[in-house]
């Protein structure tokens, strides 16, 4: 660890007005630090070295057996994933704790090549689950050690970052007492089924539930069949003109990943987490295309799709969305590409869409279509079968002291752990709680539910504890 720490401080309660509500954002002032570790944590012949980076708030804790909480960071800049976990912070002055967010390798500033090469063929390699869960480790124990910490270490992490949380626990039992894995779909790395089977259809079902889903299906399929690239063109102010199916397909591609964004990210107030957002945003975009449906439904879609992406003089549908392995959308950037390569060798996606059993357009992936796309783009011509047998969930039953907790708004609850063992293993349901809503900060709009569970997650931090 370097000596000198920068200090970062973000507004700390700014309002913000938004589509007419107000929303108080909160944010937490941070320290940035960055660790040196090994770019191949298993093999000794290779001395390389890159700078990881983490954020560190250290205004709560207390004295060396004071905890920390860690947050194992998933795939994106790591200040996303600090702004947006208020949980930590709300919870982290009673326990007088130590704030640690790491990031993950190939992620923001943890660049091992920087922003250019790290995706070369021969450098993106070291991108894996095994490396990054090494990364986190010997941070965990180069702060205890650093500071003479003798507490306990209780891990935070959501979506990705959730199953990085319980993968954690699994491989390194003795560097975490507990973790609390919020939305982490930890059965769609094991098993093809809950891939293919359930996250369309959830999407589908959020916006069926508020009476639109069906209307959404026709004006989509009137598209794909008209293909009046001049109407779509205009009527979604696209900067480039459609002009052909591989331009329509793109497009429709832009389209689904605005309703998959919008789902998980149904929360009842406003927010800025992957897109600025207005509260139940669901509810508001079936409100708007059940008002525009019988008068012209392409502005419907339309009005909609700017939500997400927001009000520009044209949208760039090549920049706004990039196709990639992962149909739910790998985002964009270096961020994007990096999670382009975890979904063609680690974190297989799910399939494509049929407009039967969901709502989008007819655009089948299937695992040879994966296969062909990861050969050309990265020269993967296989996907590990490793992690099924390392975090399966015959291996995941054996662990204990996790929390996996999941709302059911999230498109992603069923390849989530939806059963406990005793005290070992414990499921929480968030009834009307999106993706990781459990670990946002507290907002008087939550549902009863989220409060409950957070309680809940809140006593078994303090058992564990306790327990150490």
């Amino acid at each position: 660890m370097t000596v000198n720490m920068a200090t970062y401080t973000i507004s700390i309660a700014v309002k913000i007005f938004f589509l007419f509500q107000v929303v108080t954002v909160i944010a937490y002032p941070f320290k940035e630090d960055y660790i040196t570790q090994k770019l191949d944590h298993f093999n000794n012949q290779d001395l390389r070295y890159f700078k990881q980076r983490i954020l560190i708030q250290d205004k709560w804790w207390g004295t060396s057996s004071s905890p920390v909480f860690f947050y194992t960071g998933n795939e994106g800049n790591i200040e996303q994933f600090w702004n947006n976990t208020g949980f930590v912070f709300d919870i982290a002055p009673k326990f007088n704790a130590l704030v640690v967010f790491a990031e993950h390798r190939y992620y923001g500033k943890s660049l091992p090549f920087g922003p250019v090469d790290s995706f070369t063929s021969d450098n993106v390699g070291y991108l894996s689950i095994n490396q990054v869960l090494a990364d986190f480790a010997l941070i965990i124990t180069s702060v205890k050690r650093k500071l003479n910490i003798k507490a306990p270490v209780i891990s935070f992490g959501g979506s990705y970052g959730g199953m990085l949380t319980a993968y954690l626990k699994l491989k390194y039992p003795g560097i975490i007492q507990g973790g609390i894995a919020a939305s982490a779909p930890v059965l769609s790395i094991v098993n093809p089924t809950y891939r293919d089977r359930y996250f369309f259809q959830s999407v589908t079902k959020s916006f069926a539930d508020e009476g639109c889903a069906d209307k959404i299906r026709t004006t989509i399929k009137h598209i794909t069949i008209k293909k009046d690239y001049a109407v779509i063109s205009n009527k979604f102010n696209l900067c480039k003109p459609l002009t052909d199916e591989a331009g329509l397909n793109q497009f429709l591609g832009w389209i689904r990943n605005a309703f998959v964004t919008i789902a998980m990210v149904n929360y009842p107030y406003p927010a800025s987490f992957l897109g600025n957002l207005p509260g139940f945003p669901v509810k508001k975009s079936c409100d708007i295309i059940s008002k525009e449906f019988s008068v012209n439904p392409y502005d419907g879609l339309a009005q909609v799709v700017s939500m997400l992406y927001g009000d520009k003089q044209c949208h760039d549908i090549y920049k706004e969305y990039v196709a990639c392995s992962d149909t739910s959308g790998c985002g964009v950037g270096n961020d994007g590409l990096a999670w382009d390569y975890q979904a063609c060798t680690e974190l297989l996606s799910p399939g494509g869409t049929n407009s039967k059993t969901d709502m989008f357009a007819d655009m089948p992936f299937t695992m040879d279509d994966r296969k062909n796309y990861c050969s050309q783009r990265w020269n993967v011509t296989d996907w590990s079968t490793f992690n099924e047998i390392d975090f399966g969930m015959e291996s995941i039953n054996q662990t204990s002291n996790i929390i996996f907790s999941n709302g059911n708004l999230d498109p992603w609850h069923g390849g989530g752990v939806l059963y406990s063992i005793k005290d070992r293993l414990i499921s929480l349901i968030v009834i009307g709680g999106a993706h990781h809503l459990d670990l946002r900060g507290q907002n008087p709009l939550d549902p009863p539910s989220v409060r409950q569970v957070r309680k809940m997650e809140e006593h078994y931090i303090e058992k564990w504890i306790r327990e150490y």
